[in-house]
Protein backbone atom coordinates (compact mmCIF):
# COMPACT_ATOMS: atom_id res chain seq x y z
CA UNK A 1 0.00 0.00 0.00
CA UNK A 2 1.03 3.33 -0.76
CA UNK A 3 2.22 6.01 1.57
CA UNK A 4 -0.75 8.68 1.71
CA UNK A 5 0.13 12.01 0.83
CA UNK A 6 0.49 14.54 3.89
CA UNK A 7 2.18 17.44 2.10
CA UNK A 8 0.59 18.31 -0.86
CA UNK A 9 2.38 19.57 -4.38
CA UNK A 10 0.56 23.47 -4.01
CA UNK A 11 -2.52 24.17 -2.27
CA UNK A 12 -4.48 27.14 -4.54
CA UNK A 13 -5.09 30.65 -2.87
CA UNK A 14 -8.24 31.97 -4.26
CA UNK A 15 -10.70 34.66 -2.62
CA UNK A 16 -13.05 33.99 0.37
CA UNK A 17 -16.84 33.66 -0.62
CA UNK A 18 -16.94 36.90 1.54
CA UNK A 19 -14.40 39.12 -0.74
CA UNK A 20 -16.12 37.68 -3.55
CA UNK A 21 -20.03 38.69 -2.40
CA UNK A 22 -19.69 42.61 -3.28
CA UNK A 23 -18.70 41.63 -6.97
CA UNK A 24 -21.56 39.11 -7.42
CA UNK A 25 -24.03 41.11 -5.95
CA UNK A 26 -22.93 44.00 -8.25
CA UNK A 27 -23.54 41.30 -11.13
CA UNK A 28 -27.03 40.03 -10.23
CA UNK A 29 -27.84 43.44 -9.89
CA UNK A 30 -26.68 44.61 -13.89
CA UNK A 31 -28.08 40.77 -14.59
CA UNK A 32 -25.25 40.46 -17.34
CA UNK A 33 -23.13 37.61 -17.29
CA UNK A 34 -20.82 37.02 -20.18
CA UNK A 35 -20.67 39.41 -23.37
CA UNK A 36 -18.52 40.93 -22.22
CA UNK A 37 -20.23 42.98 -18.97
CA UNK A 38 -19.14 45.47 -17.01
CA UNK A 39 -17.10 43.91 -14.40
CA UNK A 40 -14.87 42.38 -17.41
CA UNK A 41 -14.43 45.66 -18.64
CA UNK A 42 -13.58 47.17 -14.89
CA UNK A 43 -10.68 43.83 -14.57
CA UNK A 44 -9.42 44.96 -18.10
CA UNK A 45 -9.09 48.44 -17.26
CA UNK A 46 -7.98 47.90 -13.80
CA UNK A 47 -4.90 45.01 -15.24
CA UNK A 48 -4.83 47.74 -17.83
CA UNK A 49 -3.69 50.53 -15.11
CA UNK A 50 -1.29 47.93 -13.72
CA UNK A 51 0.43 47.50 -16.70
CA UNK A 52 0.71 50.99 -17.78
CA UNK A 53 2.53 52.06 -14.16
CA UNK A 54 5.32 50.11 -15.63
CA UNK A 55 5.29 51.27 -19.24
CA UNK A 56 5.71 54.53 -21.29
CA UNK A 57 4.22 53.41 -24.23
CA UNK A 58 0.66 53.01 -25.13
CA UNK A 59 -1.04 49.22 -24.42
CA UNK A 60 -4.18 47.38 -25.27
CA UNK A 61 -5.70 44.41 -23.57
CA UNK A 62 -8.68 42.29 -23.31
CA UNK A 63 -9.57 39.25 -21.30
CA UNK A 64 -10.05 35.23 -22.34
CA UNK A 65 -11.63 32.32 -20.93
CA UNK A 66 -8.31 31.23 -20.65
CA UNK A 67 -4.70 31.72 -21.63
CA UNK A 68 -4.36 28.35 -24.27
CA UNK A 69 -7.59 30.25 -25.91
CA UNK A 70 -5.58 33.26 -25.85
CA UNK A 71 -2.65 31.89 -27.08
CA UNK A 72 -4.25 30.17 -30.00
CA UNK A 73 -6.04 33.14 -30.81
CA UNK A 74 -3.11 35.68 -30.87
CA UNK A 75 -1.85 33.46 -33.46
CA UNK A 76 -4.83 33.51 -35.77
CA UNK A 77 -4.49 37.31 -35.07
CA UNK A 78 -0.95 37.35 -36.50
CA UNK A 79 -2.56 36.08 -40.10
CA UNK A 80 0.33 33.70 -40.36
CA UNK A 81 0.02 32.05 -43.87
CA UNK A 82 -1.53 27.95 -43.19
CA UNK A 83 1.18 25.65 -41.19
CA UNK A 84 3.67 28.24 -40.42
CA UNK A 85 6.84 27.43 -38.14
CA UNK A 86 6.51 28.60 -34.94
CA UNK A 87 9.47 28.24 -32.49
CA UNK A 88 8.79 27.07 -28.88
CA UNK A 89 10.92 26.03 -26.14
CA UNK A 90 10.79 22.07 -25.95
CA UNK A 91 10.66 22.75 -22.03
CA UNK A 92 7.01 24.03 -21.11
CA UNK A 93 3.37 23.33 -20.32
CA UNK A 94 2.11 21.32 -23.32
CA UNK A 95 -0.51 23.63 -24.00
CA UNK A 96 2.29 25.60 -25.60
CA UNK A 97 2.24 23.34 -28.05
CA UNK A 98 -1.00 22.32 -29.09
CA UNK A 99 -2.17 25.99 -29.21
CA UNK A 100 -0.41 26.12 -32.32
CA UNK A 101 -1.05 22.90 -33.77
CA UNK A 102 -4.68 24.14 -32.96
CA UNK A 103 -4.07 27.56 -34.90
CA UNK A 104 -3.45 25.60 -37.88
CA UNK A 105 0.81 26.03 -37.43
CA UNK A 106 3.56 23.47 -37.10
CA UNK A 107 5.71 23.83 -33.70
CA UNK A 108 9.42 23.73 -34.19
CA UNK A 109 11.25 22.82 -30.66
CA UNK A 110 14.26 24.13 -29.70
CA UNK A 111 16.52 24.61 -27.13
CA UNK A 112 16.72 26.72 -23.88
CA UNK A 113 19.40 29.10 -22.27
CA UNK A 114 20.48 26.72 -19.21
CA UNK A 115 21.12 29.18 -16.58
CA UNK A 116 17.70 31.25 -17.19
CA UNK A 117 15.95 27.55 -18.66
CA UNK A 118 14.27 30.27 -21.15
CA UNK A 119 14.15 30.30 -24.90
CA UNK A 120 15.92 33.26 -25.21
CA UNK A 121 16.86 35.92 -28.21
CA UNK A 122 20.22 34.01 -28.47
CA UNK A 123 18.91 30.29 -28.55
CA UNK A 124 15.64 31.72 -30.96
CA UNK A 125 18.95 32.88 -33.52
CA UNK A 126 20.48 30.04 -33.07
CA UNK A 127 17.18 27.81 -33.67
CA UNK A 128 16.68 29.70 -36.83
CA UNK A 129 20.17 28.96 -38.35
CA UNK A 130 18.97 25.62 -38.44
CA UNK A 131 15.15 25.44 -39.46
CA UNK A 132 13.10 27.99 -41.16
CA UNK A 133 10.65 29.89 -38.72
CA UNK A 134 7.80 32.08 -39.17
CA UNK A 135 6.78 33.39 -35.55
CA UNK A 136 8.56 32.77 -32.13
CA UNK A 137 6.42 31.77 -28.99
CA UNK A 138 8.53 32.04 -26.00
CA UNK A 139 7.75 31.00 -22.21
CA UNK A 140 8.01 32.55 -19.14
CA UNK A 141 8.97 29.36 -17.45
CA UNK A 142 7.69 28.93 -14.23
CA UNK A 143 7.18 32.76 -13.99
CA UNK A 144 10.67 34.15 -14.79
CA UNK A 145 9.98 37.48 -16.94
CA UNK A 146 11.68 37.50 -20.45
CA UNK A 147 13.73 40.65 -21.43
CA UNK A 148 11.41 42.04 -23.28
CA UNK A 149 14.00 45.16 -25.05
CA UNK A 150 15.68 42.29 -25.95
CA UNK A 151 12.95 40.86 -28.12
CA UNK A 152 11.88 43.73 -29.63
CA UNK A 153 15.88 43.67 -30.94
CA UNK A 154 15.20 40.01 -32.45
CA UNK A 155 12.22 41.33 -33.87
CA UNK A 156 14.03 44.75 -35.43
CA UNK A 157 15.65 42.27 -36.52
CA UNK A 158 14.50 39.36 -37.75
CA UNK A 159 10.92 41.19 -38.71
CA UNK A 160 9.31 37.43 -36.81
CA UNK A 161 6.71 37.90 -34.27
CA UNK A 162 7.10 37.68 -30.95
CA UNK A 163 3.94 36.32 -28.46
CA UNK A 164 5.26 35.24 -24.84
CA UNK A 165 3.46 32.48 -23.44
CA UNK A 166 3.57 34.39 -19.89
CA UNK A 167 0.58 32.22 -18.59
CA UNK A 168 2.50 31.69 -15.06
CA UNK A 169 4.21 35.37 -15.11
CA UNK A 170 1.52 38.15 -13.82
CA UNK A 171 3.41 40.72 -11.48
CA UNK A 172 7.02 39.68 -13.21
CA UNK A 173 6.28 40.08 -16.77
CA UNK A 174 6.29 43.64 -17.71
CA UNK A 175 5.63 44.68 -21.98
CA UNK A 176 8.44 47.67 -20.83
CA UNK A 177 9.47 47.91 -24.44
CA UNK A 178 8.33 49.51 -27.69
CA UNK A 179 7.20 46.24 -29.06
CA UNK A 180 5.37 43.26 -27.35
CA UNK A 181 2.87 41.14 -27.17
CA UNK A 182 1.87 38.71 -23.54
CA UNK A 183 -0.34 35.73 -22.76
CA UNK A 184 -1.06 35.39 -19.24
CA UNK A 185 -3.35 32.78 -17.33
CA UNK A 186 -5.70 33.08 -14.37
CA UNK A 187 -5.56 29.86 -13.85
CA UNK A 188 -6.41 28.78 -9.70
CA UNK A 189 -2.99 27.62 -9.84
CA UNK A 190 -1.89 31.19 -11.30
CA UNK A 191 -0.63 34.14 -9.30
CA UNK A 192 -3.39 35.84 -9.53
CA UNK A 193 -6.40 33.39 -10.02
CA UNK A 194 -9.98 33.92 -11.34
CA UNK A 195 -10.48 29.68 -11.14
CA UNK A 196 -10.02 29.75 -14.92
CA UNK A 197 -9.22 32.66 -17.19
CA UNK A 198 -6.63 34.64 -18.85
CA UNK A 199 -5.57 37.66 -20.88
CA UNK A 200 -3.87 38.80 -23.74
CA UNK A 201 -1.89 42.40 -23.63
CA UNK A 202 0.49 43.98 -26.48
CA UNK A 203 1.85 47.38 -27.43
CA UNK A 204 -0.44 46.26 -31.04
CA UNK A 205 -3.87 47.40 -30.59
CA UNK A 206 -5.36 46.36 -33.87
CA UNK A 207 -3.95 42.58 -32.79
CA UNK A 208 -5.45 43.00 -29.62
CA UNK A 209 -9.24 44.13 -30.97
CA UNK A 210 -8.80 41.28 -33.40
CA UNK A 211 -8.03 38.81 -30.47
CA UNK A 212 -11.28 40.10 -29.00
CA UNK A 213 -13.23 39.74 -31.94
CA UNK A 214 -12.18 36.23 -32.42
CA UNK A 215 -12.78 35.40 -29.00
CA UNK A 216 -16.84 36.50 -29.64
CA UNK A 217 -16.96 33.91 -32.61
CA UNK A 218 -15.32 36.03 -34.74
CA UNK A 219 -19.13 38.46 -34.95
CA UNK A 220 -18.11 42.33 -35.76
CA UNK A 221 -19.15 44.87 -32.65
CA UNK A 222 -17.10 48.03 -33.89
CA UNK A 223 -19.94 50.42 -35.41
CA UNK A 224 -16.77 52.06 -36.56
CA UNK A 225 -15.45 49.22 -38.46
CA UNK A 226 -16.44 48.57 -42.57
CA UNK A 227 -18.66 45.59 -41.48
CA UNK A 228 -22.31 46.13 -40.17
CA UNK A 229 -22.51 45.24 -36.16
CA UNK A 230 -23.53 41.60 -35.89
CA UNK A 231 -21.78 40.10 -38.97
CA UNK A 232 -19.52 37.55 -38.82
CA UNK A 233 -16.00 39.52 -40.31
CA UNK A 234 -13.38 35.92 -39.24
CA UNK A 235 -13.79 32.87 -38.27
CA UNK A 236 -13.20 32.71 -34.26
CA UNK A 237 -14.72 30.89 -31.64
CA UNK A 238 -16.16 31.45 -27.53
CA UNK A 239 -13.23 32.61 -25.57
CA UNK A 240 -14.93 34.98 -23.46
CA UNK A 241 -14.27 35.64 -20.00
CA UNK A 242 -17.20 35.50 -17.65
CA UNK A 243 -18.98 38.20 -15.52
CA UNK A 244 -18.39 35.06 -12.64
CA UNK A 245 -15.11 34.70 -13.49
CA UNK A 246 -14.36 38.60 -13.96
CA UNK A 247 -15.84 38.60 -10.19
CA UNK A 248 -13.30 35.97 -8.99
CA UNK A 249 -10.15 38.18 -10.93
CA UNK A 250 -10.99 41.51 -9.60
CA UNK A 251 -11.26 39.87 -5.90
CA UNK A 252 -8.13 37.98 -6.38
CA UNK A 253 -6.67 41.62 -7.75
CA UNK A 254 -8.05 43.24 -4.17
CA UNK A 255 -5.65 41.07 -2.47
CA UNK A 256 -2.82 40.43 -4.69
CA UNK A 257 0.03 42.88 -3.69
CA UNK A 258 -0.50 41.82 0.27
CA UNK A 259 0.17 37.83 -0.80
CA UNK A 260 2.73 38.45 -3.44
CA UNK A 261 4.96 39.58 -1.15
CA UNK A 262 3.78 36.48 1.46
CA UNK A 263 4.52 34.18 -1.51
CA UNK A 264 8.12 35.39 -2.69
CA UNK A 265 9.17 35.67 1.24
CA UNK A 266 8.42 32.06 1.67
CA UNK A 267 9.57 30.86 -1.14
CA UNK A 268 12.91 32.39 -0.60
CA UNK A 269 13.23 31.16 2.80
CA UNK A 270 12.21 27.88 1.99
CA UNK A 271 15.14 27.66 -1.23
CA UNK A 272 18.00 29.16 1.38
CA UNK A 273 17.02 26.07 3.92
CA UNK A 274 17.24 23.56 1.09
CA UNK A 275 20.69 25.42 -0.23
CA UNK A 276 21.63 24.87 3.20
CA UNK A 277 21.32 21.26 3.77
CA UNK A 278 22.95 20.37 0.13
CA UNK A 279 26.14 20.07 -0.46
CA UNK A 280 27.95 22.56 -2.33
CA UNK A 281 27.33 21.97 -6.40
CA UNK A 282 24.17 19.42 -6.01
CA UNK A 283 21.77 21.75 -6.75
CA UNK A 284 20.95 24.37 -8.84
CA UNK A 285 18.04 27.15 -9.00
CA UNK A 286 16.79 28.71 -12.12
CA UNK A 287 18.28 31.56 -12.86
CA UNK A 288 15.54 34.89 -12.58
CA UNK A 289 13.47 32.61 -9.53
CA UNK A 290 13.96 35.92 -7.34
CA UNK A 291 12.36 38.09 -9.88
CA UNK A 292 9.29 36.18 -9.72
CA UNK A 293 6.79 38.44 -8.00
CA UNK A 294 4.18 35.59 -6.77
CA UNK A 295 5.74 32.40 -6.86
CA UNK A 296 3.66 29.65 -7.25
CA UNK A 297 5.87 26.40 -8.13
CA UNK A 298 9.31 25.50 -6.64
CA UNK A 299 11.70 23.26 -8.93
CA UNK A 300 14.74 22.11 -7.63
CA UNK A 301 17.84 21.16 -10.45
CA UNK A 302 19.69 18.32 -9.26
CA UNK A 303 23.07 17.03 -10.85
CA UNK A 304 21.57 14.26 -12.47
CA UNK A 305 18.08 11.76 -12.63
CA UNK A 306 20.13 9.15 -9.91
CA UNK A 307 19.38 12.10 -7.10
CA UNK A 308 16.53 13.29 -8.65
CA UNK A 309 14.94 9.64 -8.99
CA UNK A 310 16.41 9.12 -5.41
CA UNK A 311 14.56 12.31 -3.93
CA UNK A 312 11.53 11.25 -5.52
CA UNK A 313 11.21 7.73 -3.99
CA UNK A 314 12.25 9.09 -0.22
CA UNK A 315 9.38 11.68 -0.89
CA UNK A 316 6.84 8.94 -1.94
CA UNK A 317 7.55 6.92 0.68
CA UNK A 318 7.21 9.93 3.72
CA UNK A 319 4.01 11.01 1.54
CA UNK A 320 5.87 14.00 0.25
CA UNK A 321 3.75 15.21 -2.99
CA UNK A 322 6.83 15.46 -6.57
CA UNK A 323 6.12 16.21 -10.03
CA UNK A 324 8.13 16.35 -12.81
CA UNK A 325 7.55 19.84 -14.29
CA UNK A 326 7.42 20.09 -18.44
CA UNK A 327 7.99 16.58 -18.44
CA UNK A 328 8.46 14.55 -20.77
CA UNK A 329 10.16 17.34 -23.04
CA UNK A 330 7.90 18.30 -26.14
CA UNK A 331 10.21 16.44 -28.34
CA UNK A 332 9.73 13.13 -26.42
CA UNK A 333 5.65 13.65 -26.21
CA UNK A 334 5.29 11.35 -29.50
CA UNK A 335 1.32 12.92 -29.74
CA UNK A 336 3.07 16.34 -30.08
CA UNK A 337 5.99 15.84 -31.86
CA UNK A 338 5.11 13.30 -34.80
CA UNK A 339 3.47 17.06 -35.92
CA UNK A 340 6.54 18.94 -34.99
CA UNK A 341 10.27 20.30 -36.40
CA UNK A 342 12.07 18.65 -33.48
CA UNK A 343 15.79 20.47 -32.99
CA UNK A 344 18.49 19.65 -30.97
CA UNK A 345 17.87 20.53 -27.30
CA UNK A 346 20.78 19.42 -25.23
CA UNK A 347 20.11 21.85 -22.43
CA UNK A 348 16.55 21.24 -21.77
CA UNK A 349 17.42 17.96 -21.85
CA UNK A 350 19.66 18.02 -19.10
CA UNK A 351 17.91 19.94 -17.17
CA UNK A 352 14.79 17.66 -17.44
CA UNK A 353 16.86 15.11 -16.42
CA UNK A 354 17.50 16.45 -13.02
CA UNK A 355 14.38 18.73 -12.39
CA UNK A 356 12.31 18.02 -9.41
CA UNK A 357 8.66 19.47 -8.43
CA UNK A 358 8.47 19.86 -4.81
CA UNK A 359 5.81 20.95 -2.34
CA UNK A 360 5.57 25.38 -1.65
CA UNK A 361 2.42 26.84 -0.83
CA UNK A 362 2.09 29.67 1.57
CA UNK A 363 0.78 27.72 4.00
CA UNK A 364 3.41 25.11 4.26
CA UNK A 365 3.87 24.99 8.20
CA UNK A 366 7.42 24.16 9.69
CA UNK A 367 6.69 20.42 10.40
CA UNK A 368 5.82 20.52 6.58
CA UNK A 369 8.33 22.07 5.50
CA UNK A 370 11.07 20.35 7.77
CA UNK A 371 9.98 17.00 6.21
CA UNK A 372 10.97 18.19 3.00
CA UNK A 373 14.33 19.27 3.84
CA UNK A 374 15.19 16.35 5.97
CA UNK A 375 14.17 14.88 2.50
CA UNK A 376 16.55 16.73 0.19
CA UNK A 377 19.19 16.10 3.18
CA UNK A 378 18.65 12.52 2.89
CA UNK A 379 18.53 11.88 -0.67
CA UNK A 380 21.65 14.21 -1.13
CA UNK A 381 23.82 12.17 1.77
Amino acid sequence: MSTPISIPLLVPELPSPQALLPYLERMHAAQHYSNFGPLVKELEQRLLERFASHSSEPLALCTVSSATLGLELALAALNLPPRSRVLIPSLTFVATATAVLRAGHIPVLGDVDGDSWLLTPATARAAATEADIDAVLPVAAFGVPHDMGAWHAFHEETDLPVVVDAAAGYGSQWLDAVSGTAVFSMHATKSLPAGEGGFVISRDPALVSKIQQLSNFGINLNPGASLPVGVLGSVGTNAKMSEYHAAVGLAALDCWAEGADRRRDRHAALRTRLQAVAPPGTIRWQAGIGAVAAPTLLCIRLLDSRQRDRLERICAARGIATRRWYQPLMARMLTVASHCVCLPTPEATSIAYGMCGVPFFPGMTDVQQDALVSALEDALA
